[in-house]
């Protein structure tokens, strides 16, 4: 038997600046049940979860509250005015009969003292103080607006563990489609200012969304064959009636109107990433890199090579020097041992995750022009701002916008929008999915598939990772680095475990090269090793065999050169001259595809044997 719901809005409408935000949303939540709140940047997900949290009040609609239920909201932007320390913030939202000392757990548990000071909070800091606000009470429903921004992937692994074992209702909005999967069990989609409830986790979504959408197309179709029906009406009928068949022309006015909306309403992102001249074959290779700070080593003697075409994760818990070492490969930083040389022809485009170079004074337009002028450089070609914006679902009217008013979302889309009108043939991303909602980030995942150059990203979103990249690179802590084939799930299959707590070493001793005792090195390293898989037999065959069938064919190679190098050739001999060109093109194709090959089976055997 269904429990009752805790809390309950019914037909519920908000109207901000004269424009209907929200035109007719439900929401119920029972104890126990875990519902994932969706839809775009501005759809209004966080204005119903503020309605329903009781902080903002609605035009029309009811919202009801059963007697003696508690409920917590995780606002995006705490306020900690009036608390000195992280500690009195988090305890101060504590209840009569609460567990005092669950406030110092939580804080443990994420990574913090207690301590710290309010006024001098990271982003990262402020989410994490927030979310032991919110969840120190237990509260019996939990409103959750995208606790996971910010947070590092063990924070994010260690939340889904917390947010499974309570026993209250949770209402969650988030970009991140793994912790969207985890934690729910019906979804609400808000979507032109309506709600409509699956009750089937997030996984169920994306297939019941696209099948709603193309419910609508077909209505559009047929809506629009009625009104080429209409229109031929028109053109006949309605002179010799007008007075009596006006209502019958108001009729096609709205039917015309309620076809432009749904149509606009459904419109998609447009990307396109503006593309370079070709980089040389080897775009980034390192050599025993290091950076220190303190005397603490950051980064610890990394050495990579990244080819063209590449598609580098990397990953790791906040502090465990990410940034610095993608600054190091990109030239940003120079290491304080090792080398990095960059390939010749590189065009470097970088995302800029803290929105830094954005003057929120400036309007959409100068943002994209730089203040001059109407057009923007999209592949060497000039394009209208406002056409360009159109792409990345800015409205005409959006464009004299000054940025300090755009959501989250929308100034994620404006940083996209300017990376990728810049030619490039490298990307570097880091953090590309914050704030952008799941059809933005289907698309720039489809961009990356597209995009012909190389790729290095930086993300803490695991289904991200899984869908882009082709190895990941991992901080093991003390500023050591591990390359795995694959995404997130093949790097946590091969290496046993998913990303851990940043850790620090002391600075080494006499007695640190000492072993293990037995039983340490037992508990510390048994799992991993009996989870890591071998290498098949094909796999060891391969190895075996493909630096033979590579050596042939350089000696192939080698000798078409050498027929082709004579000047006389193409006048002597046309045909023989294409056959032997075509003969060359296969062959370096062919070597290519083997070396790529056989470079993966090696780095595999590595990590596996390693």
């Amino acid at each position: 038997m269904a429990l009752p719901p805790l809390l309950t809005l019914q037909d519920v409408a908000l109207t901000f600046g004269g424009t209907p935000l929200i035109t007719r949303a439900e929401l119920s939540v029972a104890a126990g049940e875990r519902v994932a709140l969706v839809g775009r940047n501005g759809s209004g997900k966080s204005t119903l979860l503020k309605i329903a949290a009781g902080l903002i009040e609605a035009d029309a609609g009811r919202r009801f509250v059963q007697p003696g239920a508690t409920i917590r909201y995780l606002p995006q932007e705490p306020d900690f005015s009036g608390f000195p320390t992280v500690l009195a913030y988090v305890e101060a939202g504590l209840e009569e009969g609460d567990d005092p000392y669950r406030a110092r757990y939580l804080l443990e548990e994420l990574g913090m003292t207690g301590e710290e000071p309010t006024a001098s909070l990271s982003g990262g800091e402020s989410r994490r103080a927030a979310l032991a606000r919110t969840l120190a009470p237990s509260p019996d429903i939990l409103l959750l607006d995208e606790p996971t921004n910010h947070l590092d992937l063990p924070a994010i692994e260690w939340l889904e563990t917390e947010l499974k074992a309570l026993r209250g209702g949770l209402v969650l909005i988030s970009h991140d489609r793994r912790f969207l999967e985890t934690l729910s069990k019906a979804t609400v989609w808000l979507d032109r200012g309506v709600t409509r409830r699956m009750e089937e986790g997030f996984s169920g979504f994306e297939a019941w969304r696209d099948a709603v959408l193309e419910e609508e197309a077909r209505d559009r179709q047929k809506l629009a064959r009625k009104i080429a029906a209409e229109e031929d009406w028109m053109r006949y009928g309605v002179t010799a009636r007008r007075k009596r068949n006006m209502r019958r022309v108001g009729l096609l006015q709205d039917m015309r109107r309620r076809l432009r909306e749904e149509r606009r309403a459904v419109g998609q992102v447009q990307m396109t990433a503006s593309e370079g001249e070709t980089s040389s074959k080897i775009v980034i290779e390192a050599k025993g890199v290091s950076k220190a700070y303190g005397g603490r080593d950051v980064v610890k003697d990394v050495s990579i090579r990244i080819a063209r075409g590449d598609r580098l994760g990397i990953v790791g818990p906040n502090g465990a020097g990410k940034t610095t070492l993608l600054n190091m490969l990109t030239g940003a930083l120079a290491p304080d041992t090792g080398s990095v040389t960059l390939g010749a022809t590189l065009e470097m485009v970088t995302l800029d995750q803290r929105r830094e170079s954005l003057d929120p004074h400036w309007t959409l337009a100068e943002a994209m022009t730089g203040g001059r002028g109407d057009h923007v450089m999209v592949g060497g070609q000039p394009k209208h701002v406002a056409s360009y914006m159109k792409d990345f679902l800015f409205s005409p009217e959006q464009v004299r916008t000054p940025l300090r008013v755009l959501s989250g979302g929308e100034r994620g889309r404006l940083m996209l929008a300017r990376a990728l009108a810049k030619p490039s043939n490298l990307l570097v991303l880091d953090e590309p999915t914050n704030d952008l909602d799941l059809e933005t980030l289907d698309l720039l995942e489809e961009l990356i598939a597209d995009y012909a150059g190389t790729l290095i990203l930086i993300s803490h979103d695991r289904d991200f990772l899984d869908r882009v990249v082709g190895s990941t690179l991992v901080a093991e802590g003390d500023g050591r680095f591990v390359e795995y084939a694959g995404g997130y799930s093949d790097m946590v299959a091969q290496r046993g475990r998913g990303i851990g707590p940043r850790t620090v070493s002391p600075a080494p001793k006499a007695s640190s090269r000492e072993e293990p005792a037995a039983g340490e090195t037992a508990t510390r390293d048994a799992a991993p090793r009996e989870r890591k898989r071998k290498l098949s037999g094909s796999e060891k065959h391969q190895l075996e065999t493909l630096p033979g069938l590579m050596a042939a064919l350089e000696r192939d190679i080698a000798k078409l050169q050498a027929a082709l190098d004579d000047p006389d050739l193409y006048g002597r001999d046309p045909a023989r001259f294409e056959k032997l060109t075509t003969l060359m093109g296969n062959a370096q194709a062919k070597l290519a595809q083997i070396e790529e090959r056989w470079l993966e089976l090696e780095m595999l055997r590595e990590e596996l044997e390693g």
